[in-house]
């Protein structure tokens, strides 16, 4: 009998239709790791926030057609990994599912699916290359409240500079830019989801490892070496990490360039990628007359990518039980809330 293997894939999840868009947004923020105060105030907050930006949330899912693209996408992803890995390693009953953090399928769902499975080996992978407590670290928590069933678990924390990532992004940049004539005068920005000052001194290591990423890819790309990492996606009025892609965007404007734009924190289109970058972003771009502006796809099932994945789980079932980085990065000691120093999934 064929020893089974249980690959959990982690995203944030996205509303299916209009209708979902406030009760996602709700579960988006009064989660603990996004809003951190007492559950009470979270959930009041949460409440607001939710009904305030209802409206113009539908409509910023209106242009991609009313939902999110997410769960097809990573339901592709889970697809491709299932036959990557059925096919490296014969010997293995794999299925990999998907557990998305503020919309279905969540965590308690699919833990229900796994246990009813009732795998040998476990496999938790986190669809964000880079760690933070308002990713990774909430989505393994809420995973390890609900999940019941058998199975020896190992977690892969994070993998920000995992060669077969690195080189897939490398390759999605240069095809673009290919693509485009190869223009001269354009400025790679690197842009990534946001997060508070105060979350990254609180020691979360998401800025290190998301600059570490863009440095691994800009190395692979010599002819780009105009490249920047920028930061998208900011809401309320605590100082953010920066600069911000608007700023950036501006600011090549000023320097005289384009821009050749990355998602590089997404493995998959959303809301960020299709409304922000290829809408908000681009039609400033427009009104500075910033020019060529031209956006890199996320990675999707990417064959390299997809390798990459394969090859995760893979050594995490040649590595005993429990929580590790992937692709040799180790964090900074100042950056002591990763999973890779704790040995904690979360």
């Amino acid at each position: 009998m064929k020893k089974k293997l249980a690959v959990v894939l982690f995203n944030l999840g996205g509303p299916d239709g209009p209708d979902s868009v406030q009760p996602f947004l709700f579960n988006l923020f009064r989660d603990p790791a996004i809003i951190g105060l007492p559950a009470p105030a979270r959930y009041l907050l949460a409440g607001l926030i939710s009904t305030t930006r209802k409206k113009s949330a539908q409509a910023n899912y209106a242009i991609m057609g009313g939902g999110s693209p997410l769960l097809p996408e990573t339901t592709a992803q889970a697809t491709a990994l299932e036959q990557a890995l059925e096919t490296a390693v014969p010997e293995l009953e794999a299925r990999v599912f998907i557990a998305m953090r503020y919309w279905h399928p969540r965590a308690k769902e699919t833990a229900e699916k796994v246990a009813a499975f009732g795998p040998d080996e476990i496999v938790l992978l986190p669809l964000y290359p880079q760690f933070s407590t308002t990713t990774s670290a909430s989505s393994l928590k809420d995973w390890n409240k609900v999940y019941r069933g058998t199975g020896v678990s190992r977690a892969v924390c994070c993998y920000p500079t995992e060669a077969s990532l690195v080189a897939a992004h490398a390759r999605k940049i240069a095809d673009t830019w290919e693509a485009h004539g190869k223009p001269s005068h354009v400025r790679l920005l690197f842009s990534a989801h946001g997060l508070p000052e105060k979350v990254i001194k609180d020691g979360d290591p998401y800025q290190a490892q998301v600059e570490a990423t863009a440095a691994a890819v800009a190395a692979l790309l010599p002819e780009l070496a105009d490249w920047q990492v920028c930061y998208q996606s900011k809401v309320g009025p605590l100082a953010w990490i920066g600069p911000s892609t608007e700023d950036a965007i501006r600011k090549a404007k000023a320097d005289g360039v384009g821009v050749l734009l990355t998602p590089i924190a997404f493995v998959s289109e959303h809301v960020e990628t299709l409304v922000e970058l290829d809408h908000e972003y681009a039609e400033i771009a427009e009104e500075i007359d910033c020019a060529p502006y031209l956006r890199v796809p996320a990675l999707g099932i990417d064959s390299g990518f997809i390798g990459g994945l394969k090859g995760m789980v893979l050594d995490a079932l040649d590595s005993g039980p429990g929580v590790r980085s992937a692709g040799g990065w180790s964090c900074p000691a100042t950056y002591g809330k990763c999973a890779c120093r704790t040995g904690k999934a979360a």
